[in-house]
């Protein structure tokens, strides 16, 4: 496709988002207040961050709505690209330019071990010791796997992959239950009560993992609804809080 045809594709795209919403808007006779909210995301954010934050954002506006769908990153993207989803939060590799990115946050990554594991208590562990486990991670294609493949091959070290699996339940699971360890990413667990969830979070320490960004995205140009911008903006406060002034 040439230039000019990428840009009428973006244009209509904008249009036909923009057009659903007036006419949904106008057929159910809501105002700007009442809204339906179509959400996509990566499997990290589904398990704690946007479960919360739609209920945070439903105690303030009981009359919105919300569809939740959990995909794979890329999905996750064009399905803002092209007006399915109002917004999206994924983790990305390099820059995105198909999208308007609110917010880019460099997340780190976690062991999720036993309470009663060696390494519980401990504030960070290298890659080399993680390895010395056997593991729960992702498939090959995600994110934080080919991160830590990467960072595998550069060390010369050698992985037990005990467990591969894209879900988080899973994985959590399958440390509360002895049969290893597992990496995840943080956002918000490492700040989660151990003693609920049986298990703890060590901090793992390498700069591969610095290269991955979780991102909330919506469609480049597109202006969106109240309610959706509201949530939006909610999320990024969650995600990337500010910072405190000196």
């Amino acid at each position: 496709m040439t230039d000019a045809g990428s840009r009428l594709l973006a244009h209509a795209r904008r249009s036909e988002a923009e057009s659903t919403a007036l006419v949904n808007e106008l057929r159910t006779g809501r105002g700007a207040d009442t809204h339906h909210i179509n959400v996509v995301c990566s499997e990290g954010f589904g398990r704690r961050i946007l479960p919360r934050a739609m209920a945070a954002f439903r105690r303030d506006h009981p009359e919105v709505t919300f569809r939740l769908d959990v995909v794979p990153r890329q999905e996750a993207t064009r399905r803002v690209v092209e007006g399915i989803a109002d917004v999206a939060a994924t983790y990305t590799m390099g820059p995105q330019h198909d999208v308007r990115v609110e917010c880019a946050v460099v997340i780190p990554v976690a062991a999720v071990v036993p309470l009663d594991h060696e390494l519980a208590g401990r504030d960070r562990i290298s890659l080399a010791e993680l390895c010395e486990y056997p593991l729960g991670i992702g498939s090959v294609g995600t994110s934080q796997r080919e991160l830590f493949d990467i960072g595998v091959q550069l060390e010369g070290l050698t992985a037990r992959p005990a467990l591969v699996c894209d879900g988080l339940a899973p994985q959590y699971e399958f440390v509360r239950s002895g049969g290893g360890v597992a990496l995840v990413g943080d956002l918000g667990d490492l700040h989660q009560d151990s003693a609920t969830e049986g298990v703890t979070h060590v901090r793992v320490d390498h700069p591969v993992f610095r290269q991955r960004e979780a991102q909330v995205q919506t469609m480049l140009g597109r202006r969106l609804p109240w309610a959706a911008m509201e949530f939006t903006a909610l999320l990024v406060s969650l995600l990337d809080p500010p910072k405190p002034r000196n």
